[in-house]
């Protein structure tokens, strides 16, 4: 079980001990304010590629840049205090990847410029006033996550010609799920596809649903997106593993922890190009001149060692569009 109280104090107040200490840098070092829902293990897909990309672009940390991080682990209600820390402490640039960090940023300053990268429509939500030209402090990356759940059950579908009941499990906590929820009930109305919706917001609420899915003899699971169950993402693959349901994740790192399979947009891709605004930012550039970037890679992850252990016999025709196939 997670430690609540342990993520708490090191989620909040603190610099985590990553790259760098911020307290430790020459006064002329530009800082960046680093805002995640996730925990720092689970951020680690995002900020490798994002630090890799920072340092090509001439920003060592350490050297010519520092980074203050706040983790919230999965809690969007503890954004809002953390947000405000790193504003307080005057940021040259606040980063924010997901719709909560991004929408809390916004509110947070209207001066620190932002580079977010957010699942949902970043126009509707009033981070820029256009794709094109954002004419904010905020600009970055607009991808598709939330949107893909109709997607994703079509996948299961195909994985599993006659399915049974399909679970949905979402954290109701997270500021998409009612979006998530509409979508994909529309879609399994529309496919005639018997859908259970599961709600969980701890651990043991978690174990004890998947005892509740296990004598219903739910023939799948489709998780919905969001950061809290990225933070817990050993639970979820043990889980399904220890009940032997078949289940599709958000994103390819739950596939090569031992998750089934994934479909997503491209995480290092996305990371990457909000190192790039990052820097141009620092070098001089204006968030509010530099367009929002639409994320257009997706990839379908399948873990065949894990559809052996199952037994689940993957179709031809979906391996053959799987981008990765872990063996």
């Amino acid at each position: 079980m997670l430690n609540e109280a342990k993520g708490l104090h090191r989620g909040v107040g603190c610099v985590a001990a990553w790259p760098t200490v911020a307290n430790a840098q020459p006064a002329a070092v530009p800082v960046i304010g680093y805002l995640s829902t996730r925990s720092p293990d689970s951020e680690k897909p995002l900020r490798e590629p994002f630090l890799e990309t920072l340092e090509k672009s001439g920003f060592t940390v350490g050297t010519d840049v520092a980074i203050e991080y706040r983790y919230a682990y999965g809690r969007e209600a503890r954004l809002p205090m953390l947000a405000a820390e790193l504003v307080a402490r005057k940021v040259a640039v606040l980063t924010a990847f997901g719709r909560g960090t991004a929408l809390v940023s916004k509110a947070s300053t209207s001066t620190i410029p932002i580079v977010f990268a957010s699942g949902f429509d970043s126009v509707a939500d009033g981070l820029v006033t256009s794709l094109h030209r954002p004419a904010s402090n905020a600009t970055g990356i607009s991808l598709f996550t939330t949107e893909l759940g109709p997607k994703r059950l079509n996948l299961l579908r195909e994985l599993l010609p006659l399915p049974g009941t399909i679970a949905f499990l979402v954290d109701p906590n997270n500021s998409t799920t009612s979006f998530q929820l509409k979508e994909i009930r529309a879609a399994a109305e529309q496919l005639g596809q018997p859908l259970y919706i599961a709600q969980v917001t701890t651990e043991d609420q978690l174990v004890q649903e998947f005892a509740r899915m296990a004598e219903r003899n739910i023939a799948a699971i489709l998780y919905g997106a969001g950061q809290y169950f990225q933070v817990i993402s050993n639970l979820l693959i043990a889980l399904a593993a220890r009940h032997r349901i078949p289940a599709l994740y958000e994103w390819r790192d739950f596939v090569t922890a031992g998750g089934l399979m994934s479909y997503s947009t491209e995480r290092s891709e996305f990371a990457r190009q909000a190192a790039d605004y990052v820097s141009r930012i620092l070098k001089g550039d204006s968030p509010g001149d530099l367009p929002v970037i639409q994320s257009t890679r997706f990839e379908l992850v399948i873990n065949l060692k894990t559809a052996k252990e199952l037994p689940l016999t993957i179709p031809p025709t979906l391996l053959a569009r799987a981008d990765e196939v872990i063996e």
